[in-house]
């Protein structure tokens, strides 16, 4: 396979290619551990037995669990695995570093639900990886990391980048946790199969799955006689009790209420439509949660959090609801600001997957916790509600108007006029993932994008690290199948990018730079608190004489005037293309609301 089938031949479909089974096992957690230890499936027909090594054994769990990406760097250590993979069904991308691996793995699975893999060799290779599995971890992704590690013999020797408990924590090789969901070191063939059981459980279960399956370098080629039976897990997802739904719509009925989604509602975006448009309440959402109900719907009052809207405070202040109905968000910092005007008189409603998530960021708060998937409680919610009830008939919303700016001749380009040319050309005039950099960029596209469909939009909330939509787009425009485009600012681009291995792959990412010399988010923030800013201004760089220099094309834009053309090449492209726009470094960002929260955090 060429690079360049990577991504002009893959499925149009985001699949894999079809594979047996042998029929759907049903499991629930406390049920996981009453199966046969080769993947669970009792009634499975093996494999037929073949003369394969343990690398190849472990290449064919991989594709047997839905696999269909995997980011890293080859050689070293892990060169027999890696070289598997090569000649594997699975597209194997090799990249720059290894976090920017872990990036684009994160992506590819938000962006085909598919779980993708991550392969480093030892020592730096897997610490080097480590911010990027610790995002996965906080995003909810399903990825796989492997890892080379030092062979039993040579462990305590100073080998050469030594991956042992002599040279690492045991919490970063084999050891479950709060980086890990899975971990294991395979120290003979005979554990493959129990190690592909857990994957496999691990995969069905609803929410993230991070693994980590560290293997010696010795035995990646031994020889495997075992059998991998072919089976697929499908977990009993969570729902709501018949007297929890009634509880809960008691409590919905006494008065007007509000919804407030996440990202965690991703996958029910119609049928909470439904219940908006049944019973009046208002939605806001988190800015995770971006597109899963329509950002140009009457109802819509805005998004909460950073970079939020001001029409969302104005709500609560002017016809605060009785309750609010969360669905699929933890209210974070990020998404709250633990604001104590977002709690409604009788406190809040809140359904998650995860049953420990209700009440924990307002532990004060009078909180009606339900663990359920978001959809089926969503559905159970409807039977009762099928029309508008004319006692929960709520006053004239809060309206959410977006005005137009003026394009002027001279001067930087705004980053509020830039917004609104990506909204036209991009949001609206294409299908591209659009991602957002921690910083300043990911206040400007929070704030003034809008979306009306879910998975458009990407955002991380919980790690922030900068570089993850800078490397993330590379996995979210090869698992898309299209493009996919990531705004973020010039120190963002210059900490970790992945230009290079586009071209290498011909993968149709798009940057949009906000370039302004420095880091602005720094600047401004240090200054609405009244601190001293030093040392945060950077030199310009040229993102076109780099990108170019890597073999892909851009375009350096100075004036409002040349954006719409700019973006439009970009989407053109046949190329990565970086769009690297020299800003106003003056225009304040709306990233009041952090400030201020961290403000409050200082005088406590």
């Amino acid at each position: 396979m060429n690079k360049q089938s990577y991504f002009t031949n893959s499925q149009s479909d985001g699949l894999k290619p079809e594979k047996q089974t042998q029929g759907t096992i049903v499991v629930s957690p406390t049920e996981e551990n009453n199966y046969h230890p080769c993947f669970g499936n009792v009634n499975a027909k093996p494999q037929q037995s073949t003369e394969i090594d343990l690398a190849t054994a472990i290449v064919k769990m991989l594709e047997n669990l839905g696999v269909n990406n995997a980011f890293g760097i080859l050689g070293g250590a892990i060169a027999p695995l890696a070289s598997k993979l090569q000649s594997s069904s699975i597209r194997v991308i090799h990249c720059r570093h290894e976090t920017g691996a872990a990036f684009a793995a994160i992506e590819s699975y938000f962006a085909s639900n598919l779980p993708a893999v991550i392969f480093t060799t030892t020592g730096p290779g897997i610490t080097n990886a480590l911010t990027g599995l610790f995002a996965a971890r906080w995003e909810g992704a399903k990825v796989i990391f492997l890892s080379a590690s030092t062979s039993a013999p040579q462990r305590g020797r100073w080998a050469f980048q030594e991956t042992s408990s002599h040279t690492m924590p045991s919490e970063i090789l084999s050891q479950s946790g709060s980086l890990y969901h899975y971990a294991a070191t395979l120290e003979c063939s005979e554990q493959l199969p129990q190690i592909g059981r857990q994957l496999a459980l691990g995969l069905a279960r609803p929410g993230g799955f991070v693994a980590h399956l560290s293997v010696p370098t010795t035995i990646q080629t031994i020889p495997f006689e075992a059998s991998l039976p072919l089976g697929s897990f499908q977990y009993a997802v969570p729902s709501a009790s018949e007297e929890v739904i009634a509880k809960s719509i008691q409590l919905l009925s006494e008065a007007p209420f509000a919804i407030w989604v996440g990202f965690g509602a991703r996958n029910a975006a119609s049928e909470i439509r439904q219940l908006a448009a049944n019973t009046s309440a208002g939605v806001m959402c988190s800015p995770r949660g971006k597109g899963i109900f329509p950002e140009n719907h009457p109802q819509f009052i805005g998004v909460t959090g950073f970079g939020g809207h001001e029409e969302v405070l104005e709500y609560m202040r002017k016809q605060p609801p009785l309750r609010i109905l969360v669905l699929g968000t933890r209210l974070g910092e990020f998404t709250s600001f633990w604001n104590p005007l977002m709690v409604p008189q009788k406190g809040f409603i809140h359904v998650d997957l995860n049953p420990e998530i209700p009440g924990v960021a307002y532990p004060n708060v009078e909180t009606f916790p339900i663990q359920s998937d978001i959809g089926e409680f969503v559905k159970a919610l409807l039977k009762y509600f099928p029309q508008r009830p004319h006692h929960l008939t709520t006053k004239a919303l809060p309206s959410f108007e977006r005005k137009a700016t003026e394009t002027r001749v001279d001067g930087s380009v705004r980053p509020s006029v830039l917004m609104e040319t990506i909204q036209k050309v991009i949001v609206e005039g294409s299908n591209a993932v659009v991602m957002t950099e921690a910083g300043n960029s990911f206040a400007w596209g929070t704030n003034a994008l809008h979306f009306n469909q879910p998975n458009r939009y990407r955002v991380s909330t919980g790690f922030g690290s900068m570089g993850h939509a800078a490397t993330g787009v590379m996995g979210a425009a090869l698992a898309h199948n299209g493009k996919a485009v990531a705004i973020l600012g010039d120190g963002a681009m210059l900490m970790n990018c992945e230009i290079n291995t586009c071209v290498n792959y011909q993968i149709p990412a798009v940057w949009i730079v906000l370039n302004d010399g420095g880091y602005n988010m720094v600047n401004q923030g240090m200054a609405m608190q009244g601190l001293l800013v030093k040392e945060a201004e950077i030199p310009q760089a040229d993102f076109v004489m780099i990108a170019r220099g890597m073999g892909a094309d851009g375009i350096r834009v100075f004036e409002e005037s040349e954006l719409e053309s700019a973006l439009e090449k970009a989407l053109a492209s046949s190329v990565p293309f970086v769009v690297d726009v020299v800003i106003d470094p003056t225009q304040p960002a709306p990233i009041g609301g952090r400030v201020k929260s961290l403000i409050a955090q200082s005088a406590q």
